[in-house]
């Protein structure tokens, strides 16, 4: 079974359209806790519309290290550019995701969201003249479970834990 193509600058309409058309069941609104643990919020077909506008909410007093449970309530809004229809079927149906940031109810940007601190080192280190640069290669404890090479869209969590952290490299000027 074929992925769906990636969908750069893809709308909320295009998503709903592509979801009808493959019969998906599932949303799944992906995030990554503070310990680097990926977790996500499933959405059915009936709830498609209001994750797409970013109104879906948790419980962030259920993941460790979020927040206490007076200030539990957290906002998943994703990145449209991330949807990507996972290439096999589930128990209920064919599920497809989008990785999404973290955020308050009230719209700012929650601290604890790792996405959104990346995008600020990125930002950051582009300020002193650094590019990120980021690529994964095989450790010789998952050679044996790895195949010899993935594509980017389809990189596995476990191809994506023995991503090095060193691919940070300076940019020269030009001038």
């Amino acid at each position: 079974m074929a992925t769906a193509p990636k969908a750069t600058d893809a709308s909320k309409r295009d998503i709903l359209e592509v979801c009808k058309k493959q019969g998906i069941s599932f949303l799944r609104l992906q995030f990554t806790d503070i310990l680097g643990i990926n977790k996500n919020v499933e959405v059915p077909e009936s709830q498609f519309e209001k994750a797409l506008e970013g109104d879906i909410m948790f419980d962030g007093s259920s993941i460790e290290g979020f927040v206490r449970i007076e200030e539990s309530d957290m906002v998943l809004k994703p990145d449209l550019d991330t949807f990507r229809v996972l290439p096999y079927d589930d128990e209920g149906g064919r599920v497809a995701r989008l990785i999404c940031d973290i955020y308050n109810p009230d719209g700012s940007s929650f601290a604890g969201c790792t996405r959104q601190a990346l995008k600020r080192q990125i930002t950051k280190a582009k300020g002193l003249g650094y590019e990120m640069m980021a690529g994964w290669r095989r450790s010789s404890s998952s050679s044996s479970s790895m195949p010899a090479a993935i594509p980017p869209r389809t990189l596995t969590t476990r191809a994506a834990t023995s991503i090095r952290r060193r691919w940070i490299a300076p940019r020269r000027s030009a001038g």
